[in-house]
């Protein structure tokens, strides 16, 4: 019997305060279909946390529910110390969350979209002229304010999305995939905000198809595949777990041989010194580090991809 059918909880540990996040056994399931399995997981306060993973392995639904937009069938999960079941009220007071798409209106103005999600979290109104404009200045929209947001570009639109998640303050912030089909100078540029929000003691908590997005922002990662964490750590940390360095040999019939190597140039020079005593047809070769890419592989044994099965 799940708890959704019962109305109860199970008894729960009081919450860590040092976490910002805390997932204990969590489970849904769509119908017949189990999304999350026994998921746990923990980001302490102020941290940037990128959560990865294949497609369907359960990113957005988890983000759901610490949203309280979903609600688990077993397990617990608490935002800022709150349970998102019996304190989903106090839960949404204290988050913010943008999607994979802006929801922006595109027939108001930026400066109008800001004040009207200004004047729907009640701040006072001596509070909403300044704060709007400290904010439009801050995400270099100022120049654009007075401008309809359906003239912006992709990059603007996802820059006053993640603009009005932040009129509130929230003591967490969920970033589910913000990057999506921006080109790369536009990410290069959100990565940046991100980068600010963060040092000023908001704790994130990314989802992202772009692996380098989570190795060059987060302070820690985990991956999560079939509906459970399957790895955790600093990026580097997962990197490490393949060994520093390889050389990667593309033979002539299309191949691929990789070969470990301490990365200095006498070990490289020795590698393929063998290469050449064995008498391999090499096309090309590179020295290469692990990236989360390899890492994702190894653990997943297939890729990130762009969609989710929600």
């Amino acid at each position: 019997m799940t708890y959704t059918e019962t109305g109860s909880r199970p008894p729960e540990a009081a919450a860590n305060a040092d976490l910002a996040v805390e997932i204990r056994g969590l489970e849904v399931a769509y119908g017949a279909t189990r999304v999350l399995r026994g998921l746990d997981l923990a980001v302490p306060r102020g941290q940037l946390f990128a959560l990865l993973g294949p497609n369907g392995a359960g990113k957005t639904t988890t983000i759901k529910v610490l949203s309280t937009l979903v609600r688990p069938i077993a397990g617990t999960a608490r935002v800022a110390g709150h349970d998102v079941v019996t304190a989903a009220r106090a839960v949404r007071e204290r988050i913010s969350m943008t999607g994979q798409y802006a929801a922006v209106d595109e027939r108001l103005t930026g400066r109008e979209n800001l004040t009207m999600i200004a004047r729907l979290l009640h701040l006072p109104r001596r509070r909403i002229r300044p704060l709007v404009d400290e904010t439009l200045e801050r995400f270099d929209l100022a120049d654009a304010a007075d401008r309809t947001a359906g003239k912006y570009s992709g990059g603007m639109r996802r820059r006053l999305d993640l603009a009005a998640s932040l009129l509130a303050a929230p003591e967490v912030l969920f970033l589910d995939e913000p990057t999506t089909g921006l080109d790369p100078r536009s990410r290069q540029g959100l990565w940046e905000m991100i980068r600010d929000v963060a040092a000023r003691g908001t704790t994130i908590l990314l989802t992202t198809q772009y692996l380098e997005e989570a190795d060059r922002l987060a302070d820690a990662v985990a991956v999560l595949d079939g509906g459970a964490i399957v790895a955790q750590g600093t990026a580097a940390e997962l990197k490490s777990g393949l060994g520093q360095a390889f050389v990667e040999l593309v033979l002539t019939d299309a191949s691929e041989v990789r070969v470990p190597t301490d990365g200095t140039v006498a070990h490289v020079r020795e590698v393929l010194a063998d290469v050449e005593r064995r008498g391999l047809d090499v096309e090309r070769w590179q020295l290469r580090e692990p990236t989360l890419d390899d890492v994702f592989l190894q653990l997943t044994g297939h890729a990130a991809t762009t969609e989710e099965q929600k």
